[in-house]
């Protein structure tokens, strides 16, 4: 119901707006800049589904011999400990508990590209067990907001931006990005865990929170130590080391229970196809919603009234030439990559406001997105309080991403 209200105000707001501005400003060019962007909108969003779709049938083939050969099992095993605590509603050992631990993985790795359909698959075995199929449960709630969160364990997009604009140090961001990311992730969980009253002082939450803590603390330092050009090297071909070990793993372990692994994997793939087709009107819809509230100016409004508060409040302003990106991160992944990008050029890509771009940009994940494709494949209708949730967390994200910017580059 609160997406149903937001998508609205993108358009009521965008109407407004263009009326002040043709009326005001005599600026009758920017209905068609509206429509214009509306249909490139709509394409792009329907282009980003044909796009899903061969990682879908690839990632969700891959899935099914996983789950035939009973390695997504065994990751549900691993998990039980953790995600029955957190995810109280699923029974324990139950397959969803395998995909939802490997999309969190994937996540923190930075693996976009799989993230995506094993968390389209862990939502797929969550609405089996879901006894009202048009709303979220309380575990899709979780899985959703811990998914905006974006935690992120090396933001290595990020670090490849600054270094093709020529930043000095393309990685002295990684550190503010990272505890940024954490802070989001921590608001999100600890925020939701109270709303489902979820015990936090529960003595395997403390000890997974505290085990945590120490890898990311021992992370962190590791990568402290190195250039951003070890660090790149190292993140992306662990990364896709991981990832085709994966790949080899489910193929081999089929093998070795005797599975017919071609049939499994083809069985799981036209899953995938049909979940990518599923997807595209929640996707047109949102993307649509977005680029014409974009393109009316409101953005622009937005962050001039932010500027003049801030200014009256007499605190720094200089953070606010980056705020377009915080904007555009719930709402457009690729839009908050070209606000900062463009603040990149705009500024310089060593200035302060670049960098807090950048922090930004790296903080949490794209929440509309997230919630468009991730609740539209499975049909939920009511999200309950997904949106607000998610949104705080974003909120925890960009706002911890200003203040750490200040800390490391003010």
């Amino acid at each position: 119901m609160v997406l149903n209200y937001i998508w609205i105000g993108f358009f009521l707001v965008a109407f407004v707006v263009a009326i002040c501005q043709s009326v005001f400003a005599g600026n009758y060019d920017i209905w068609s800049a509206i429509m214009n962007s509306s249909f490139a909108a709509a394409k792009n969003a329907f282009d980003i589904s044909i796009g899903l779709t061969g990682v879908l049938t690839l990632w969700l083939g891959l899935m099914k011999v996983g789950e035939r050969a009973g390695l997504v099992a065994a990751f549900a095993r691993l998990m039980s400990p953790l995600f029955s605590r957190l995810f109280p509603g699923i029974p324990k050992g139950h397959p969803a508990l395998g995909s939802m631990f490997m999309n969190i993985s994937a996540n923190m790795l930075g693996l976009d590209n799989p993230a995506t359909p094993l968390g389209l698959k862990a939502m797929q075995e969550m609405q089996e067990l879901n006894p009202k199929k048009d709303t979220a449960t309380d575990a899709m709630l979780m899985f959703l907001v811990l998914n905006t969160s974006g935690l992120t364990l090396v933001p290595i997009g990020v670090m490849t931006y600054r270094a093709q604009m020529g930043a000095a140090n393309p990685s002295d961001v990684f550190l503010p990005i990272l505890l940024a990311t954490f802070a989001a992730t921590f608001v999100a969980l600890v925020a939701v865990c109270i709303k489902q009253r979820i015990n936090l002082f529960d003595k395997v939450l403390i000890g997974w929170g505290a085990g945590f803590i120490l890898a990311i603390g021992g992370l962190m330092f590791f990568l402290s130590q190195l250039t951003q050009e070890q660090v790149a090297h190292i993140s992306s071909v662990f990364s896709n080391a991981l990832l085709f070990t994966i790949i080899v793993a489910f193929i081999g372990v089929g093998l070795y229970k005797r599975i017919n692994v071609y049939e499994s994997f083809i069985e799981g793939a036209k899953e995938g196809f049909k979940t990518a087709v599923t997807i595209i009107p929640y996707l047109v819809a949102i993307l649509v919603g977005i680029a014409v509230f974009r393109a009316s100016g409101a953005m622009d409004f937005v962050v001039d009234g932010v500027r003049y508060v801030v200014a009256a409040c007499g605190l720094d302003t200089s953070f606010v030439e980056a705020l377009p990106t915080a904007f555009m991160k719930p709402l457009s992944g690729s839009g908050a990559r070209g606000m900062m990008v463009d603040c990149m050029a705009t500024y310089g890509v060593d200035s302060f406001v670049a960098k807090v771009a950048a922090t930004i940009q790296g903080s949490t994940d794209t929440t509309f997105y997230i919630l468009a494709v991730y609740f539209g494949s499975v049909g939920i209708r009511k999200t309950r309080y997904a949106v607000g949730y998610s949104l705080l967390a974003d909120a925890a994200g960009i706002i911890s991403g200003i203040a750490l910017a200040y800390f490391f580059f003010g």
